[in-house]
């Protein structure tokens, strides 16, 4: 089943919205989103920019991004034959599925025995990522953009000249004297 009327970059773009959605939910785009489920009412990682961080080459997975979305689309395709639903042939068919269908086809394919599922802990790993950390992005430049991942589990900004200082220790004590040698920016000598 293919959506009707979408391009292959259409395609394993929204497959790959859907799965990064189902593992870290967000909040919908616009009414008609369909690959953001919209089961949450905050950012999610697709807004975090899971497609970002996948598509970059450093994360060693982008050149397998569209086997994996054509290897999704088929599994859901396999599990909507199983369970009698019928898919909407004008959206790819993972992102056909309903949330809770796509959570359980994920947690199949994630499952320990699983024959693919190393690449499928992958996709969800940098989902996660993405969100939690912007590892596609500096930390200062995703804070200044706003980073809803990095904002929602309040990140400190750095100071005015761009370097986190932390005055305050986290404990309410110091756990260890600094190093003699230690440089002015922090360095070890």
């Amino acid at each position: 089943m293919e959506a009707v009327g979408k391009s292959d970059d259409q395609i394993q773009t929204s497959t790959l919205e859907a799965f990064a959605d189902t593992i870290l939910p967000g909040v919908k785009r616009s009414p008609d989103d369909r690959a953001i489920a919209g089961v949450c009412d905050d950012p999610g990682a697709v807004e975090a920019g899971a497609l970002d961080l996948l598509n970059d080459p450093a994360t060693g997975v982008a050149a397998g991004l569209g086997p994996l979305s054509q290897a999704l689309n088929a599994h859901a395709v396999a599990y909507a034959e199983e369970r009698g639903l019928r898919l909407d042939a004008d959206v790819p068919p993972f992102v056909a599925l309903d949330y809770e269908d796509r959570v359980a086809l994920v947690d199949r394919l994630t499952a320990p025995g699983h024959p693919e599922q190393s690449g499928w802990v992958l996709l969800a790993m940098f989902s996660n990522m993405a969100f939690d950390t912007a590892a596609h992005m500096s930390t200062g430049e995703a804070l200044a953009q706003g980073h809803p991942g990095l904002l929602q589990m309040g990140f400190a900004k750095p100071d005015s000249d761009g370097l986190w200082r932390f005055p305050d220790f986290s404990y309410g004590r110091e756990l260890a004297k600094r190093h003699p040698e230690t440089t002015e920016s922090g360095s070890p000598a």
